[in-house]
């Protein structure tokens, strides 16, 4: 399947996405919006969240809703709060894309800081677990549902510390959960790493690297899409890489 622009394909559902703000995360999102999806803009960044939210609105797509929360102090309750607000607002959630991330610190082991190093795993890997975990009953409900779990592949690289801990982490998670839900059928579950992509967080993390040549993150959005809309015996269970995407969804 090819996904076209403004195609409407996700027209009529609900669909959360985390570190909506900026970066892969703020493409998606109006990659979704603009395929008719009510998108759930989830971040920390109010004042970016609603660049966002005007961007989708003066395209004339869904008005999206903005839900501000910061991940590392987030709680289990918060994420049930979250989740209860969105079955008394939007009676479903119908997708959940994990983009959200925290770099913290790249340094050798002996020199990690173990306060920010507690704080990174929680953002990248306790956080969208307890976030997985408060939404999967409203995914349950309804039909062809999915979570989409954004992983990188320098997981056992040096230097890359609790950052790199915890996509490993999510991955496993990512496993589990769709071996667990793979009797029932009701939730697409996968995780996909979209390379290295021109965002300030890849500036960050690689400041002598020059982004000029790599894919910005418009341009990787429709991955997202195409994950979405391919079958779930596609794309069920399966790590899913940027560079082997197409093949992996030739099937389509």
């Amino acid at each position: 399947m090819t996904v076209t622009a403004n195609s409407q394909l996700l027209a009529g559902r609900v669909i959360l996405i985390t570190g909506a703000a900026s970066g892969i995360g703020a493409a998606v999102a109006q990659c979704c919006a603009a395929q008719g999806a009510t998108a759930i803009l989830l971040d920390k960044n109010l004042p970016a969240l609603e660049k966002v939210y005007d961007s989708i609105i003066e395209q004339g797509h869904a008005i999206p809703a903005i839900y501000p929360l910061d991940l590392k102090g987030a709680s289990q309750d918060d994420y049930l709060n979250l989740a209860n607000s969105i079955e008394q607002n939007f009676f479903r959630l119908d997708g959940l894309i994990h983009c959200a991330a925290s770099l913290g610190q790249l340094a050798p082991v002996p020199h990690q800081n173990s306060k920010l190093w507690a704080e990174i795993l929680h953002v990248n890997l306790s956080a969208p677990v307890m976030l997985t975990r408060a939404c999967l009953s409203l995914l349950e409900s309804t039909d062809d549902s999915f979570i989409v779990f954004t992983t990188d592949s320098v997981q056992a690289k040096a230097y890359w510390g609790a950052y790199g801990i915890a996509k490993a982490g999510i991955e496993c998670f990512a496993s589990q959960l769709a071996d667990e839900q793979a009797s029932s059928g009701r939730i697409k579950i996968c995780s996909f790493d979209p390379g290295r992509v021109n965002t300030e967080f890849l500036k960050r993390a690689y400041p002598a690297l020059n982004p000029s040549d790599l894919p910005k993150a418009e341009d990787i959005a429709p991955d997202y899409l195409e994950i979405i809309h391919a079958s779930a015996a596609t794309v069920h269970g399966k790590q899913l890489q940027h560079s082997v995407k197409q093949s992996s969804l030739a099937s389509e």
